[in-house]
């Protein structure tokens, strides 16, 4: 009787002691004051970040880049163009465009009809340090952004295509010891390009091929996105076309890990980008596309894969400026012509 006393009075002890180490929920990690701190910032994700939405449904989120209208967002999430809208602020604009793409970096640049609204500040430090605080688009209301915080949690880095790259064929060598496309991948870069199946590929960037390894090591130093020509002969005639090359495991799937499922909606595009930062602000493949902010407001990425439940990769502010630049004169480019 004396031994179970002591052990209930013990148990007691042990949870006040818990109980009294324990923060108020204010004042928790999602708690409304530890957000107040963040206050500041979230005016900036309020006027320069932006929500794309399907009806009701938010699709992704998205990046202002220049007060006429011009969003960056992540380009594979958005799917069919038709019906979506974009809100900025308060305002809601209808019928986005798509005015340029980089597919190497899964980035589109929309063009809304606006002015007036407020590019992000690109903040472009060669690398910041781990546990630099950072604040992201978190879950948002018809009106207000909300705020997500966490903390660079890794060295800026390349992140390599799982599974490498492939052109979206299935290849056979015949008796004539010729290579002939058996099968050709739906959403492919291969059907895009319009390779037939039968064709013959005699090159792949430039190099004679006879043989799919071969056609692996032209392959496996090049990016998802990247464009190369392929020379084939289809019904006795050479044929030159550009294919785009996709990542394998974002072409075909992989069985997801116990980590993937524990992972909640991480990004169908995760890999294959040329440099990112990594960070551990919770979210879900629909957080992607929209700014990333220090303390200060100012722009320090782009979120542009989920990668699992405790990574989030950004595109640094350095290589957004490029990406931008080069979208704007494309997109201009492209209006003049």
């Amino acid at each position: 009787m004396i031994k179970q006393f002591t052990l209930f009075v013990l148990a007691g002890s042990i949870a006040s002691s818990f109980g009294a180490q324990s923060l108020e929920f204010t004042y928790r990690t999602a708690g409304p004051a530890v957000h107040q701190a963040f206050e500041p910032v979230r005016e900036f994700l309020q006027s320069s970040s932006a929500v794309i939405r399907r009806g009701r449904e938010e699709v992704i989120f998205g990046t202002v880049v220049s007060p006429d209208g011009h969003v960056l967002t992540k380009a594979s999430e958005l799917g069919d163009m038709e019906g979506l809208s974009v809100t900025v602020d308060r305002d809601t604009f209808s019928s986005p465009r798509i005015v340029a793409e980089d597919p190497v970096w899964d980035v589109a640049l929309l063009k809304i009809e606006a002015s007036n609204l407020v590019p992000v500040q690109l903040f472009p430090l060669e690398e910041h340090a781990h546990g630099t605080w950072l604040v992201a688009n978190g879950a948002t209301t018809r009106s207000n952004r909300r705020v997500q915080v966490g903390v660079v949690a890794a060295n800026e880095r390349e992140v390599f295509a799982k599974g490498g790259t492939v052109l979206g064929v299935a290849l056979k060598d015949d008796e004539e010891n010729e290579l002939i496309v058996a099968e050709i991948t739906e959403g492919s870069g291969a059907e895009e390009a319009g390779l037939q199946v039968d064709d013959q590929i005699i090159k792949v960037a430039g190099t004679k091929v006879k043989t799919r390894a071969e056609v692996a090591d032209e392959l496996k130093e090049r990016r998802v996105g990247d464009e190369i020509r392929i020379l084939v002969i289809r019904k006795d005639q050479e044929i030159e076309l550009k294919v785009k090359l996709s990542g394998r495991v974002d072409l075909f799937g992989e069985e997801a890990s116990r980590n993937d499922m524990m992972s909640g909606e991480y990004s169908e595009r995760r890999s294959g980008f040329p440099r990112v930062m990594q960070h551990d602000i919770i979210g879900n493949k629909h957080f992607m596309g929209g700014p990333v902010f220090n303390l200060d407001g100012q722009c320090v990425g782009m979120n542009i894969a989920r990668f699992s439940r405790c990574e989030t990769y950004a595109i640094p502010a350095k290589e957004l400026m490029l990406i931008v630049d080069r979208l704007m004169k494309e997109s201009k480019a492209g209006a003049q012509r």
